[in-house]
Formats: C-alpha cells, sequence, structure tokens
C-alpha cells in the first residue's frame, strides 16, 4: 500500500505531519548538526518576545519518573536578535517556520507580530497564550476565554499569515477557550502546553526548581494531551496540531485519531534528538497497518461517530 505523508494545516502544507516543538528544539541551529531540518515537517522555535528576557532562576529543570520539569521562564534574545541570526539559517532549512510569539501585555504580542510582518521565510504564527512559567502575560491569558480571545483578536489584526493559537492544560474548559480564539480569526489550535507540577530536592530541603513550579512534559501528560485535543476536537472547526508525550509512529496515530491534523515531538527530542525523523521513517508501515494511505484518512476517525467504542459495541455487549 503506497503511503503520501503530506499534509496539510489549513491552508498550510506540510511535507508530514512531525513538527518541532516550540521551547525544546532552540531557535533551529542548535539542532541544525544533530537533525535533517529538511526532513521535518516544521520547526516552531522558541518562544520570541519583543525585547531579550532572562528568564528564570535556576535551577531551571528537574528530571522526573516520567518526564521532565521545566522553569525556562521563555529565555530568549528578542526579535530582533531572532531576526538578524536565527532567521537567515532557517531560512535556508528547507522545512516550515512557525515562530512561538510571546509578551506580557497584549501590545507586546502585537509589537512582536508587527516586527515579524517585514521577514519573509515564516510560514506560521503560534500565538503562546500558555507557558505557566512566567508571572505576567503567558498562561493568564490563556486562562479564560475573554482574555484570550481579546488577544488572539489583537494579533489577528496585525497580520495575515497563519495564526495559531496554542493551549493550556491547566484550565478548567480548554475547548471553551478554543472556541473563543477560532472566532477572533484563529486559524488552528496548537495542544497542549506543559501541565504545572513542582518536585521537591531531597538534599536541600526546597523545591527543585528555582521558579517553585514548572511546567510537566514528557509521557507523563500524553493522557492529558490526548483527552484535550479529543474534547477541542469536538468543539471547533479549525484543524488542531497535537502534542505532548509523542514518542513513536504510534503515538502519532493515537493524535490524528483524536483529532490533530499534525502533531509536534519536543521533550523526546533531549533523549534522542533524531527520534523526529525515526517518527518519519515509521509512519508508512505504521499507517499501512492501521489501512491508511495518509495521515488526513485517521484523523479524528476516533471521535464519535467515527468508528469509537460506543458504535462498536453490539447489542448485550455489557463491556
Amino acid at each position: 500500500m503506497a503511503v503520501n505523508l503530506e499534509t496539510s494545516v489549513g491552508a498550510l502544507s506540510l511535507t508530514n505531519p512531525v513538527m518541532a516543538a516550540s521551547g525544546t528544539f532552540g531557535f533551529g541551529p542548535e539542532y541544525g548538526p544533530l537533525v535533517n531540518l529538511g526532513r521535518l515537517g516544521g520547526v516552531a522555535v522558541k518562544g520570541v518576545s519583543p525585547i531579550p528576557w532572562p528568564g528564570n532562576p535556576p535551577p531551571r529543570v528537574w528530571e522526573t519518573d516520567a518526564g521532565l520539569l521545566n522553569s525556562i521562564g521563555l529565555q530568549n534574545p528578542g526579535v530582533e536578535v531572532f531576526c538578524r541570526d536565527d532567521l537567515p539559517f532557517l531560512r535556508q532549512a528547507g522545512t516550515r517556520v512557525i515562530v512561538n510569539v510571546i509578551g506580557r501585555t497584549i501590545e507586546e504580542y502585537c509589537q512582536v507580530v508587527s516586527r515579524l510582518e517585514s521577514e519573509s521565510g515564516i510560514d506560521a504564527l503560534e500565538l503562546n497564550i500558555s507557558c505557566p512559567n512566567v508571572k505576567e502575560g503567558g498562561m493568564t491569558f490563556g486562562q479564560d476565554e475573554e482574555h484570550a480571545a481579546a488577544v488572539t483578536r489583537a494579533v489577528r489584526s496585525c497580520t495575515t499569515r497563519p495564526l495559531w493559537v496554542k493551549l493550556s492544560p491547566n484550565v478548567a474548559d480548554p475547548a471553551g477557550i478554543a472556541v473563543a480564539v477560532e472566532a477572533e480569526g484563529a486559524d488552528a489550535i496548537s495542544a497542549i502546553n506543559t501541565v504545572v507540577g513542582m518536585a521537591i530536592d531531597l538534599k536541600h530541603r526546597r523545591p527543585a526548581l528555582g521558579g517553585i513550579t514548572g511546567g510537566l512534559s514528557g509521557p507523563a501528560i500524553k493522557p492529558i494531551a490526548l483527552r484535550i485535543v479529543y474534547q477541542v476536537a469536538q468543539a471547533v472547526h479549525i484543524p488542531i496540531i497535537g502534542m505532548g508525550g509523542i514518542r513513536s509512529a504510534d503515538d502519532v496515530a493515537e493524535f490524528l485519531m483524536a483529532g490533530a491534523s499534525a502533531v509536534m515531538v519536543g521533550t523526546a527530542t533531549f533523549a534522542e534528538p533524531g527520534i523526529m525523523e525515526t517518527i518519519i521513517d515509521a509512519l508508512p508501515t505504521c499507517l499501512s497497518r492501521l489501512d491508511a494511505t495518509s495521515p488526513a484518512e485517521l484523523v479524528g476517525a476516533a471521535l464519535p461517530g467515527r468508528g469509537s467504542i460506543e458504535e462498536d459495541r453490539r447489542p448485550g455487549d455489557s463491556s
């Protein structure tokens, strides 16, 4: 069975559905010697703010049994340095470039987006309203529908580029927030960002992270991410990019069936930088095993009314 991995997220076409997640891949050049970026569906760069952000005090990273806690605090050199030092490399990388945009105020988000308007080589913007590691901005805008809608509306007025909004799992109703940003012009939803957690440093009898709490990523959050993608897919009409604990082609297939059109891989690249290429290599066999000739054939396959467990039950089946 011939398999075609070409994928689309709205109007944006990708050579395959596997992209590098923001925050774990630097700005691209960091992984250039280790990964063939041209093989990836896309690269979402680290968050870009209007001016340099120093980030949180150390320690910033703490390994857990099934993932990683980080309290980086969105450290970055600012949009001017990104445009000068990193964007030229990304233009030549042969992959889609997604710029993750951050700010402490709506005006700062718009400042970054407006500055990027004059730059070529950017395929989409990912509006980060869900980082749990900053006290202002970040997750503040993603905690309720009104704030999420306001920042999306403002940024939408600044650009015609595809606008993806990254959701937080640390809220009661992610689907409601997804609906709100869709109404204000979001072209896609990224789900999910990290889950708030913490660890204790036994030796020093204090929180392990300098920022006290941090964002948990990795395999531990995959079930949470799948649940939110599944819920959001039933609430919106725009594409979803799923992420959270992805380490294999089977993981990708699960997110597609839950309603995602594409995925991003993050924490797994720390242990195995080439894991996205490994996943891409394994996808054709995985799709064939699932009787699919393209990723699109699996999108939403597990949603109600599309072969869900409720439909598959027979009369009298008590399972």
